[in-house]
């Protein structure tokens, strides 16, 4: 037998929504045509979902939160963009996450087991990776990039268009305005960021091996704590001493790829 939705009588589903047959909705919940949730998904009491959002399996959705809003840009002229959200995310209260852009990718990703506590923000076009936990009311700008396994601290501000590296780790109430590398501790405002060094604790949590994280803090020391060498001479020496160590190619790789800058030294200038 067939089992059937259970959406509380208050909550006001469009017909033309999708929902898997053990979505539950809660009161006062709305839900507009173009959505679809997938398997065992919770809305939680006066959520709103819209647009062209699709969210896979066993998210919860916490109350008040806006799920598919239109992005917050002046171009936008009611295009048909997204919001695709994969599957075991917590999004809490007050969380607001926006579709994209036609300019941008055309659409906002998220991917799968990550946590949005309360009253934090998503803006038009990011790009989320797995396991991204953001604070209270941290906040991205469009086009931003959160790579696997990274934690934004409470109030952390990310400009629009920059990349945060897996496994990075951002003090709270940071605003960051550059890239931020992969695997390595920062916090601070702008152009007094300070980088601090390797997320030890988060990668020893992440079951890297101890030779790994030996490996990556002497890499950290020659590229961020060697001013006499210029970054690429750094990223060289790093290339040629730890070429068996992939997460030292990864950091490497990070800084090679960037369009705005990376923050690099302890005081970031």
């Amino acid at each position: 037998m067939k089992k059937k939705i259970k959406i509380h009588p208050t909550a006001v589903v469009d017909p033309k929504a999708e929902l898997d047959s053990s979505v539950v909705v809660g009161p006062y919940s709305i839900i507009e045509k173009g959505v679809s949730i997938g398997a065992d998904t919770e809305i939680r009491p006066h959520t709103v979902l819209e647009g062209l959002t699709t969210i896979g399996e066993r998210n919860k959705i916490g109350p008040f939160a806006t799920i598919g809003a239109p992005p917050q840009d002046l171009t936008y002229k009611k295009e048909k963009t997204r919001l695709d959200i994969g599957h075991d995310n917590q999004i809490r209260e007050y969380v607001s996450i926006h579709r994209g852009t036609p300019s941008g990718h055309g659409v906002t990703t998220i991917g799968d087991g990550n946590l949005f506590m309360a009253y934090s923000h998503v803006a038009h076009d990011c790009r989320i990776g797995n396991h991204v936990i953001m604070a209270n009311a941290a906040t991205l700008g469009g086009h931003v990039e959160i790579q696997d396994r990274v934690t934004l601290g409470g109030l952390v501000a990310v400009h629009q268009f920059s990349r945060i590296g897996e496994y990075a780790y951002i003090g709270g109430m940071s605003g960051i305005s550059k890239d931020v590398p992969p695997y390595i501790i920062v916090a601070g405002i702008r152009n007094q960021m300070r980088v601090t060094g390797v997320n030890k604790i988060g990668l020893k949590r992440a079951g890297f091996k101890v030779d790994v994280i030996r490996k990556m803090s002497k890499a950290y020391t020659i590229i961020f704590k060697a001013p006499e060498l210029l970054l690429q001479e750094a990223l060289d020496k790093v290339m040629e001493e730890f070429s068996d160590c992939e997460p030292a190619m990864r950091l490497v790789q990070f800084f090679r790829e960037s369009k705005r800058s990376v923050v690099r030294s302890s005081t970031d200038e």
